[in-house]
Parts: structure tokens; C-alpha cells; sequence
């Protein structure tokens, strides 16, 4: 198995960078391959650029155990604000590498693969800072399920999604976990039934994603949606995702008593009260992170 190496830069904290790069640096040896992924953090946000594109970035288990180490390295970090998922070369993912699925690999390692791919779909929705998926290319199988979990999405107009494991059988059953709870049950299953690709246009207009774009603004438009989302409080909005995907699952009247209390304690938040004053006294709010 390849080694993995992610160097995680915060220009708000350098430090991080070095002690990363030391942690690093002895087992890095020359003749090795490129890291599979890639990343970033300056001004709240933090890239993780997928970087294996020779592989159609499949989501092989080093390349799931690294997204994942990438996304929960220092995810308390206060100057941390959103994720950026984005990826090297013509398709986002091609999903999992099926080359680590045959009967040689034996069935534990398979178990460690779906194991490390839950991992990473529940690790996106349950850290405290919104993650979006910058997609420009194709998105099949784990990599349709890696973007229907994101909780944003956006895609350049050439970009499609699917879900063709039917094909070579091998059923997306994970994949469909994520894209059953984004898109319509018909249109689901219809990418599961057929693993027919489906348009940027059709996934925006069915939910599986949140804005496309032509190409040339797609990088522009993902950073203006990571910005201002780097303008609000990270503890109001890290309160209001955790709260938003637990009343998903709930019924109308307990969803409303949970998110009823809530809100009391939105208020009580420093932030909560700071947001109220600034906007009753006509001024920019400053957030305590």
C-alpha cells in the first residue's frame, strides 16, 4: 500500500505546518509516489485537493483514510471556518478502486474498505464546519456518494453523476445511502437500475448538488460560497448543521421541539447575543470566532 502524505499549510497558524512537515518529512522517500491528496488551509479554509488523477482519483482505502485525515486534522482549530473537496484531472472519482475488491484480497479487506468509506461519508457531516465539493469532471459510484454527502456542491457545466456498479455487478447499496437522502427516490433509482450518468443541469435540478457553473467560474464561485461562509459565526453555524442533520431524521413535532431548543441555546451563545446588538445598533457584527 502506497503511503500517504497530506501537509496541512494554516497560514493563521505556521506552526502547524512545520509540525506537519517534520512528522513527515523521514518517511518521504524519493522514489515514492505523489501524495493522494493535497492540502491547504489560508484564511478558514481548507483545500483537500484529490491528486491521483492517473487513477481517475478512485477511492482506493489510502486515498479514503487520507480525505479523512485531511478533514479531521485540527478540526477544532477556531480559525478553521469550511472545507473545500475539490480534485486533480478530468474526473472527480471514479469510486472505489474495484481492483481492491477481487476475491484475492479476501473479504476482511473488503470490510476495511466499506468500513473506511462510512468513515468518511459521516466524518463530513458530523465535524463542525460546512464542507463543500468543488466538482469539475465525473463523479461515479463512492465519488457520486462522496459529493451527495458534501454539504454543498457545486459543479461546472461539463460535470455528470452516476452510479454504475449495476454494470459490472456489483450494486452501489452505500452509494445509494448518500444519494437516496439528496435526490428523489425515482431518480435514485433510476441511476441505480440503469448506472446511466446524469447532467450537471439534472443533478442541480433533482438536489444532488447546489449551483453549476461554466468551468471558468467554477473555481471563482466555489471561493465567493467559502467566503461568506467565513463571514458568520463558527459557532452558530457549526450548532446549526449538527442541529439540521439531527432533525432530518425526525418526526415534524420532534423535529420543531429540538430545533425550538435550539434556538434558546443560539441565543445564549456569545455570538447569538453579539448578532442581535450589532444588528439593532446598524453595525457589523463581530464574531468571538
Amino acid at each position: 500500500m502506497s503511503k500517504v502524505l497530506c501537509l496541512c499549510r494554516a497560514v493563521t497558524a505556521p506552526h502547524t505546518a512545520v509540525a506537519a512537515l517534520r512528522r513527515n518529512s523521514s518517511t518521504v522517500q524519493r522514489d515514492e509516489p505523489p501524495p493522494l491528496t493535497a492540502c491547504l488551509q489560508e484564511g478558514g479554509i481548507r483545500r483537500i485537493t484529490m491528486n491521483n488523477p492517473e487513477k481517475r482519483n478512485a477511492l482506493s482505502l489510502s486515498m479514503l483514510q487520507s480525505l479523512r485525515r485531511d478533514l479531521s486534522n485540527e478540526v477544532d482549530d477556531q480559525n478553521l471556518k469550511v472545507i473545500i473537496i475539490s480534485a486533480k484531472g478530468p474526473v472527480f472519482s471514479s469510486g472505489h478502486n474495484l481492483k481492491e475488491f477481487t476475491a484475492a484480497q479476501g473479504k476482511a479487506h473488503h470490510a476495511e474498505v466499506f468500513e473506511a468509506c462510512v468513515k468518511l461519508m459521516t466524518t463530513i457531516q458530523t465535524i463542525p464546519v460546512p464542507v463543500i465539493a468543488q466538482v469539475n469532471g465525473l463523479a461515479t459510484a463512492a465519488g457520486c456518494q462522496l459529493v451527495a454527502s458534501c454539504d454543498l456542491a457545486v459543479a461546472s457545466e461539463k460535470s455528470q453523476f452516476a452510479t454504475p456498479g449495476v454494470n459490472v455487478g456489483l450494486f452501489c447499496s452505500t452509494p445509494a445511502v448518500a444519494l437516496g437522502r439528496a435526490v428523489p427516490r425515482k431518480v435514485a433509482l433510476e441511476m441505480l437500475f440503469t448506472g446511466e450518468p446524469i447532467s450537471a443541469h439534472d443533478a442541480l435540478l433533482h438536489g444532488l448538488i447546489s449551483k453549476v457553473v461554466p468551468e471558468e467560474n467554477l473555481e471563482p464561485e466555489t471561493m465567493r460560497i467559502a467566503r461568506k461562509i467565513c463571514q458568520a459565526s463558527r459557532s452558530v453555524v457549526a450548532l446549526g448543521k449538527a442541529t439540521f442533520y439531527k432533525q432530518m431524521s425526525q418526526s415534524l413535532e420532534d423535529a420543531y421541539a429540538l430545533t425550538s431548543q435550539v434556538m434558546l441555546q443560539n441565543l445564549s451563545l456569545k455570538d447569538g447575543q453579539e448578532g442581535i446588538e450589532a444588528f439593532a445598533q446598524k453595525r457589523k457584527p463581530v464574531w468571538s470566532n
